[in-house]
């Protein structure tokens, strides 16, 4: 590629700084992955700027997290953007938690990481209330559930037709247990409403022990095919993607699968540096911290 790279969906986290309850039974993860991890990682990349997204860290600290990254952004200046964790599920309640966040330039919207809850966990009236906030803080919302919960999300973007919202995973799709007509057909539902954008991320991970670039081919060409090349956007999940895959290597695999589907330079731009930069309003240059 003759272009740099933007990453929608990159993690940092400092396990002797902060605490993350779920680190613990994930050992390939359990540990540190700092900037300068990253930096070896994508050595043999041009990696321009990317968002960082909430790791999950003990919710007391979720406000500690965006300081730490933001503290971060002064010294790397690739950090372009901050997706932050918010209890929306407080409804109204949640104002305070979002005003804090908006005094920071950096956050460009929030995570309530939904793929642990019940199906219909966010179409609770206290929840779809926290939702509908977002637009007032000009937030985004990044959606993290498994297939199963689609419909619900159809329904969740239906009542908030204000808010921008991001599917992470493609939706992770349950590649392992190849249901691809149900996930096939949400994912037409779902791409029909224009403020919902799509990254192509982690499903490499779902099947860790026996997954090839074929099986991806049906997943991200539909994807592509119902939210077209301007609604798609690359994320590494990094370092989650190292339990299938090192950061470069899922960058020639995605960037091989789109080639032979006839991508264009200008599509390949679009999804692994122009896209990112324009769902999330991305600013090229430093940014400054509201006091």
């Amino acid at each position: 590629m003759h272009f740099p790279i933007t990453d929608s969906h990159l993690h940092l986290w400092d396990d002797k700084h902060l605490n993350y309850p779920r680190l613990s039974s994930m050992p390939m993860l359990n540990g540190s992955y700092l900037v300068s991890d990253l930096l070896e990682a994508t050595k043999s990349l041009h990696l321009e700027s990317f968002v960082f997204i909430q790791s999950g860290c003990e919710e007391s600290q979720a406000l500690a997290e965006v300081e730490w990254i933001t503290e971060l952004a002064r010294r790397d200046a690739r950090i372009h953007g901050i997706i932050a964790h918010a209890p929306l599920e407080l409804g109204n309640e949640a104002r305070p938690y979002l005003e804090a966040l908006k005094n920071n330039n950096r956050v460009k919207g929030v995570r309530r990481v939904l793929i642990f809850e019940k199906n219909d966990f966010c179409l609770q009236e206290k929840f779809l209330e926290g939702v509908k906030c977002l637009a007032e803080f000009n937030f985004s919302f990044d959606i993290c559930i498994h297939a199963r919960q689609l419909p619900a999300v159809i329904r969740m973007v239906e009542e908030c037709p204000e808010v921008k919202f991001i599917l992470e995973h493609l939706g992770n799709p349950g590649m392992a247990v190849q249901d691809f007509e149900g996930w096939q057909k949400q994912m037409t539902d779902l791409a029909v409403f224009p403020n919902v954008w799509c990254k192509i991320s982690r499903v490499i991970t779902e099947d860790t022990r026996n997954w090839s670039s074929d099986d991806l081919k049906p997943y991200v060409y539909h994807a592509i095919r119902e939210f077209s090349y301007d609604r798609v956007m690359f994320g590494s999940d990094w370092p989650v993607v190292n339990i299938a895959s090192s950061y470069a290597h899922w960058v020639h695999i995605l960037s091989d699968l789109l080639m032979h589907h006839q991508a264009s330079e200008e599509d390949l731009r679009k999804i692994f540096h122009e896209n990112a930069k324009r769902c999330y309003a991305l600013q090229t240059e430093r940014v400054e911290i509201l006091e």
